[in-house]
This record gives C-alpha cells, sequence and structure tokens, in this order.
C-alpha cells in the first residue's frame, strides 16, 4: 500500500511487516509490549468511541504525557484517521499556558498522563469553555479512564472517515516553545509530515525487527516523525524516561537498541559520566583512559588511519571504547540528535568510539527535517548539519547585508513546509515567502552552504537571527557558536553570552555541579554545594583558564572578557511565582535570563 496519510503508516506495518512486540513500555517493573494487531484493535475500538461522542472533522483534541508510552501512540493514531487534529502539549508548563493554548486551538477533549497533568488541566479547563471533557490514561485521578471510550462494532463508518481523509488536510497543531511571547500553533498536514518521513526512512540505519528506544518527548515533532519512521520500517519501539536509561539496570542494557534520537545535552551528560570515571581511575589505568581519549580529537568522517596511527585506535578500541559501546547496549549502530546544535567534540569522541552520531536540523514548521548528516561512508561533513533532504530546497539570504560573505539567513521549500500558523495570518506571511511559484519559509536561522563529500552542498548553521548580538562599536556577535564551543568542557553545564549595545562581549556560565564537585575533591578543596563553590577563587581561577583556552578559537570580537559563575542550573520548569528560564525544548530563553541576572550582567560592565 501507498502511504499518503500518517495514520496509514500503522496499516502499511501491519501488511508488510507486522510485529509482535510493536511498542512497549515499563509496567510494574517488567516490559510489556502490544503487537501491531494490537495497536490497530485499540485505535479502531477508540475511534468508535470518539465517532459516538459526536466528534466533527476538524475538531480538535488535546494529548499530554510526562513519558513517551503506547497510549500516546493509539490516541494519536485514532485522532488523525477520524479527521481530528491532535493539539500534544509539553508536561512541563503552566496551567495558564495550557488556558492559552487551549482556547487559541478550541480544545474539546483531553487525554492525560499520570503525575500532577489531570489536575493542571482541570485548572485550565475552568477558562476554557470549548474543553468538554478530560480523561486519564492511569487510574486514581479525577477523570474518567481513557478506555471508557472504546467501543466494539462494525468499522464502516470509521472506514468512511478514514476514506475522507486527504493528504492535504491538517494533522496536527503544535505550539512551538514561545522563546519571546505566547506560543503560535504550528499546521502541519499530513502531507507536510509524510513527505519528511519517506525522505528521512532512507537515510537512517534501520530495518524490520530492530530494537528502538524511545525517550524524547512524542509533544516534540522531532520523536513523533521518528515514531512514524519506526512504524513504516517494522521495528520494536521501548519507551521510557531519560532517568532511566544508564546503570547496569538501566534501559539500554534491557533494550540492547540498534538505533535512538537523543538531544545534545543527553549525550553531553554521558560523555561527563564517562570522563568523570576516568578521573576516579589511577595509575596505568587512568593514564591509559585519557591515551584513548586523545585519539579521538582528530576524528573526521573523512580521515583514514592507517600504519601506527590505525593499530593505536585498534588497541584503544579493544581496551576503551569497547566498553563505552557496551554501556550503550552493545548493539547501537547510530544516534540521531537533533533539536538542539550538537558540540563537534561530541560527535567525534561517540563516532572514533565506533558509535556512530550524525547530526540533523530542522525545526516545527518543515514537519521537522531539512537537512542530514548520511551514515554511509562519504556522506556525512563534521562541522555541518549535512545535506538537504530529499524533495528540500535551501537557499541563503544575505539581502540585509550585515552577514559574512556567503553567509545568510536560511531559507527552505518543499512539501514539508507547514501550512500556516494557527489564526495568525500576519506571523504566516513573514515566516512564509512565495517566490517563482515556491513557497520559502525563512528560518530565523543564520548559515552558509558549503561544498563537501559525494559532492553534495551541506549546510553550516552559524546563528539565529533574532539572537545575533551587536556591540556598542558596531560589531554583529553570534552568541550560540561561542556557548556551544564552551559546552565542550565537561566543567560547563550552560552558558549564556551577553553583550547587547556594550562594549564587549561577557558570559554567565553555570558549572556542572557534579564534575566541578569531583573536580574540587581532586583538588582538596572543600565542597559545601556550588553556591559555595563559584565564590571560591580557585574555582574562578578555573574557569578563567577554561575560558582562556576557548578564546582564541573566537575572532576578537568573540571572545569572553569577563564571565560570572550562576550557581544554580536552568530549567524549563517554572519556579514559584517566576518565568523559566529554558524553553520545554531546552532553548535559552534570554530575555528572561537578561531580567533574571541583570543586576550580575551590570557588574560585569561596571
Amino acid at each position: 500500500m501507498q502511504v499518503r496519510r500518517l495514520f496509514d503508516f500503522i496499516y502499511y506495518q501491519q501488511e508488510n511487516c507486522p510485529h509482535p512486540q510493536a511498542f512497549g513500555y515499563r509496567h510494574e517493573g517488567t516490559w510489556a509490549y502490544f503487537s501491531t494487531d494490537e495497536i490497530v484493535g485499540m485505535v479502531n475500538r477508540l475511534s468508535l468511541g470518539l465517532l459516538e461522542r459526536g466528534l466533527q472533522a476538524g475538531d480538535k483534541v488535546g494529548l499530554v504525557t510526562y513519558r513517551n508510552r503506547p497510549e500516546w501512540i493509539v490516541v494519536d493514531l485514532a485522532l488523525l484517521q477520524l479527521g481530528l487534529i491532535n493539539v500534544p502539549v509539553y508536561p512541563t508548563i503552566s496551567p495558564s499556558e495550557y488556558e492559552y493554548i487551549f482556547n487559541d486551538a478550541e480544545i474539546k477533549l483531553c487525554f492525560c498522563g499520570a503525575d500532577d497533568l489531570v489536575e493542571k488541566v482541570r485548572t485550565a479547563q475552568k477558562n476554557v469553555p470549548s474543553l468538554q471533557e478530560i480523561f486519564a490514561f492511569d487510574t486514581g485521578y479525577d477523570a474518567p479512564l481513557w478506555k471508557e471510550l472504546f467501543r466494539d462494532g462494525p468499522l464502516d463508518a470509521v472506514r468512511a472517515r478514514m476514506d475522507a481523509v486527504q493528504p492535504s488536510d491538517l494533522a496536527t497543531l503544535i505550539y512551538t516553545s514561545g522563546t519571546t511571547g505566547n506560543p503560535k500553533g504550528v499546521m502541519l498536514s499530513h502531507e507536510n509530515i509524510v513527505s519528511n518521513i519517506l525522505a528521512v526512512q532512507k537515510v537512517i540505519p534501520i530495518k524490520a525487527n530492530d530494537r528502538i528506544l524511545s525517550f524524547l518527548p512524542l509533544c516534540h515533532i522531532f520523536e513523533r516523525a521518528a515514531s512514524y519512521a519506526f512504524m513504516y520500517n517494522g521495528v520494536s519501539v521501548s519507551f521510557t524516561g531519560t532517568d532511566n536509561l544508564g546503570g547496569e539496570e538501566g534501559d539500554l542494557q534491557a533494550i540492547r537498541p540498534h538505533f535512538f534520537t537523543s538531544v545534545p545535552r543527553l549525550l553531553e551528560k554521558v560523555y561527563e559520566k564517562i570522563y568523570n570515571k576516568g578521573l576516579e581511575l589511577s595509575g596505568p589505568k587512568r593514564a591509559l583512559f585519557f591515551w584513548a581519549l586523545r585519539l579521538t580529537e582528530d576524528f573526521d568522517f573523512q580521515k583514514k588511519h592507517t600504519g601506527w596511527a590505525a593499530l593505536q585506535r585498534r588497541i584503544a578500541d579493544k581496551l576503551i571504547f569497547s566498553k563505552w559501546r557496551a554501556a550503550l547496549g552493545g548493539e547501537v549502530r547510530g544516534i540521531l540528535t537533533g533539536a538542539a546544535p550538537c558540540p563537534r567534540k561530541m560527535i567525534q569522541v561517540f563516532s572514533a568510539a565506533g558509535i556512530p552520531i550524525r547530526e540533523a536540523y530542522g525545526l516545527t514548521e518543515a514537519s521537522p527535517g531539512l537537512t542530514f548528516n548520511r551514515y554511509p561512508p562519504g556522506e556525512a561533513f563534521l562541522g555541518t548539519v549535512g545535506s538537504a533532504l530529499e524533495g528540500v530546497e535551501l537557499r541563503i539570504d544575505n539581502s540585509e547585508g550585515f552577514y559574512d560573505e556567503g553567509e545568510g539567513e536560511i531559507l527552505a521549500a518543499g512539501p514539508n513546509i507547514m501550512m500556516g500558523y494557527y489564526h495568525k495570518p500576519a506571523e504566516t506571511a513573514e515566516a512564509i515567502v512565495v517566490e517563482d511559484g515556491k513557497r520559502w519559509l525563512r528560518t530565523g536561522d543564520v548559515g552558509r552552504l558549503v561544498d563537501g563529500p559525494g559532492g553534495l552542498q551541506y549546510l553550516q548553521i552559524t546563528d539565529r537571527k533574532k539572537e545575533l548580538l551587536k556591540t556598542s562599536g558596531g560589531k554583529y556577535v553570534a552568541p550560540s557558536h561561542i556557548e556551544n564551543t564552551l559546552k565542550e568542557d565537561f566543567l560547563i553545564e550552560q552558558v549564556m553570552v551577553v553583550g547587547e549595545q556594550r562594549k564587549f562581549v561577557s558570559a554567565l556560565i553555570v558549572p556542572a555541579e557534579e564534575a566541578l564537585r569531583e573536580w574540587c575533591e581532586y583538588k582538596e578543596i572543600g565542597w559545601s554545594g556550588l553556591a559555595q563553590a563559584v565564590n571560591d577563587p580557585q574555582v574562578i581561577d578555573k574557569y578563567q583558564r577554561i575560558v582562556d583556552r576557548f578564546n582564541p578559537r573566537f575572532n576578537k570580537v568573540e571572545q569572553i572578557k569577563k564571565f560570572t559563575l550562576i550557581p544554580h542550573e536552568w530549567t524549563p520548569t517554572k519556579p514559584q511565582g517566576d518565568e523559566a528560564e529554558l524553553t520545554p525544548t531546552m532553548k535559552l530563553k534570554r530575555r528572561v535570563i537578561l531580567r533574571k541576572y541583570a543586576e550580575q550582567i551590570e557588574e560585569l560592565y561596571q
């Protein structure tokens, strides 16, 4: 069968590669799985129940969980095949933010996972006239169970609704994180997402019956699109959380995945644990560990080692790198990272150790993929986010004139570009430019196209257009490039560059607490918490040396002249009576951080 709409993916799997363990999760300490046929059965029973409630094509339904779970997949597919609009929502936002999204989307029903979600949605419901009822996936909450909607019977009415759904129809509303204000509802059609998945699935290293671990939130288009690709390829998907990945009894060991998606911060945390274990070693073992780590520094996708250099790496692989692979389950053929820039060092360290990491680039408005560094030899280029996916066109707009030669805002066209922003025609017109009969999405990212392996052009991202700083001397500075470079050091957890209309560039640095504590113990510096450590002269001197080490990699105007250490991590969770410093997708809310640390920033420039 031909896949043209999102719900077609599960039927394609049922017809071509049904799996006895299609989707599973940990339940009371053991793994529970549903077969392809069981998933399809639940999808159709839920569809009958939704029809009985009188939901019409185009009605909006909310869906929110803290952890990925098979129920999410079932609800999603049931909504899609009835022509209903799935509105997935981040679990960490506040009731007031739910209220805004639900009113904007005119939500009719909402399905909720465990913990405080029913309570938060119930609070929002008081001011959302359209929200008729809330359903819970688990018992013990102030809401009926979702399975109370299940009905048995002929599927004629369901099939009629399925036949009426067109590829060009709206499939989902995904509300962007909102770094500068209220989120916007991105309208994606079936065709938008399907075209992207069919392009991506050709370049990811998975095949039928592979094992996949899924822990990135399904409410984000990155993991959601991946879930459809997994259906298409007939693999077994095990849902888990980021809190239960590592260790001897963690899910990496339990599942031994062949492939998974990740975000750079998780990879950085894995690297930090590896590095800290190396610090705990002594004598020859410690020397061997850091010798092997140094061998990764010159890794390049195109570089081939021979002779003594090749022998060194075989020794390092047998004694050191093989243990790293075993910690990830021992069978990983590929990791795909996206949603944020991945430090070059992370890609080098893991790929050199036989754990192939590839970085992709996209955004919600592009369903999401635009470029991809492929896994086969000669199809990846270090320092870039890959070449354009099939069907995607890229161009660089330098019309504003203040970018470097060959650099400008990245524009993209293709069948994956969003329909527009819901209820926001002005914002849609600003984001999408129609030229030569093509709809070009202004990504808001700055970059350049460079020639690379395989005769392809590869995309380099240099910064966010809206985040460019302009110093008082009139020089433009790209902060994300500086921030991502500084985060290569395992002692730096987070960093934000400041300097708008200032004489020079400075930085707010959040230390990596565990790594700093171990460094302090190694240096015999007393430890009584991060708040004390950031004021210790030896600690400040250590971070000054880190900054001094990285500064030569930046041009003069970009170099960090001053910094201050921040004694707590920035999070996407809203503190009591205040705003969160990160979006749900872990992007910096710069205006919030600038406001919170205005006093510290002023001290840097006194």
